[in-house]
């Protein structure tokens, strides 16, 4: 299987620790490792590198490189541009399928945390051998743990099998980042499961869906098909920056035939750290007897259930707060409730539009 590691994204909601300049996924966060060098050593041990590829784009290829020196420049697949994941997806599926056609992959993004990796490695290989025996796409959907705004919802159907200690369910379709009622709704019935973006088909497979589910995207595909082929770069630029910004959620996956693919349900210890509030969460189990998970030098008196990061040889002090996400960086302070963490989206729009651009 060809592993395709998504690194594009900037992760806005862990602002002021994510910035454009410095992504979520290349510094840690849970651990002492980046996000991303973790994504890569779960594979690194068990696939070979020549199959683990890095979808990224030219202001993150240095990051990248500097991280990962010893990886040859035939693994990064640079698209243009930043244009969501629609794009990046059909880009990735259009230099792999120059390469190994027919060959099993699986987009795999570069920021979750992970558990138990043992799990999380046989979810791809139950995978793979049901691509190769059925030729269904499938993806793996994780149980909803609360009403998430920012994460997308798989609702599954009766079960398809038993495979080597994993389940995997037939598709019913899919809703992404729905509103919060209709998230309680879906949590509820039991039904639904968190969609985790493990995207696996083969490089055709791929470019046949865009072909049927978002033919403007797919036209621009197969025109960068003939261009890659012959090194043309400015002209596969071009045709880049007009395609449309749009994830491949919204262009295939709420469209797509349902009887053609198939869902995993993961059982990893999964985490998508996408919100500070979301952090705090997965770090509960580092939280001190108040509740609160702490990073750097923290005082704190009548404190509970907080998420506090301050810098080194900077002492922070908290009294008589609770519920608060207080994150302290060089150049900006972010100070908010916690259960208002997924929208810190809200003052990157607000800085934008103060041209306060340095901040970000």
């Amino acid at each position: 299987m060809l592993i395709v590691i998504l690194t594009g994204g900037v992760g806005k909601r862990l602002w002021p620790l994510g910035r454009k300049n410095n992504p979520k996924q290349f510094f840690p966060i849970i651990t002492d490792q980046p996000l991303i060098k973790e994504t890569y050593d779960r594979f690194a041990g068990h696939y070979p590198k020549n199959k683990i590829f890095f979808s990224t784009t030219p202001d993150l290829l240095k990051y990248l490189k500097r991280l990962f020196p010893r990886v040859p420049a035939s693994q990064f697949i640079v698209e243009p541009a930043r244009r969501d994941t629609g794009p990046a997806m059909g880009f990735a599926a259009v230099s792999l399928f120059l390469r190994q056609p027919d060959e099993p992959m699986v987009f795999v993004p570069a920021d979750h945390n992970v558990l138990d990796i043992k799990k999380y490695l046989n979810c791809f290989k139950v995978g793979e051998d049901l691509i190769k025996k059925t030729g269904k796409l499938l993806d793996i959907g994780l149980a909803a743990g609360f009403p998430s705004t920012v994460l997308g919802y798989t609702r599954i159907g009766k079960k398809y099998g038993h495979f080597n200690g994993v389940e995997v369910y037939h598709f019913e379709g899919h809703t992404e980042k729905p509103e919060l009622k209709v998230a309680e709704k879906y949590l509820a019935s039991g039904d639904y499961l968190w969609h985790g973006n493990y995207y696996m088909w083969t490089p055709r497979a791929f470019l046949a869906a865009f072909a049927q589910y978002a033919p403007k995207l797919s036209g621009s595909l197969e025109k960068m098909k003939e261009l890659l082929s012959k090194k043309r770069t400015a002209e596969i630029k071009k045709i880049y920056n007009q395609m449309e910004k749009i994830s491949f959620d919204y262009a295939v996956t709420e469209k797509i035939k349902k009887s053609d693919v198939l869902i995993i349900k993961g059982d990893f210890g999964w985490g998508d750290v996408g919100a500070w509030d979301v952090l705090h969460q997965q770090l509960k189990h580092k939280a001190d007897e108040r509740g609160n998970v702490i990073q750097g030098e923290v005082i704190s008196v009548d404190t509970k259930n907080c998420l506090l990061y301050s810098k080194k040889k900077k002492l922070m002090a908290t009294l008589g707060v609770e519920n608060l996400v207080v994150v302290d960086t060089d150049d900006a302070l972010l100070i908010c409730q916690r259960d208002r963490a997924q929208e810190v989206k809200k003052l990157i729009e607000e800085m934008e539009r103060q041209g306060k651009d340095r901040y970000l």
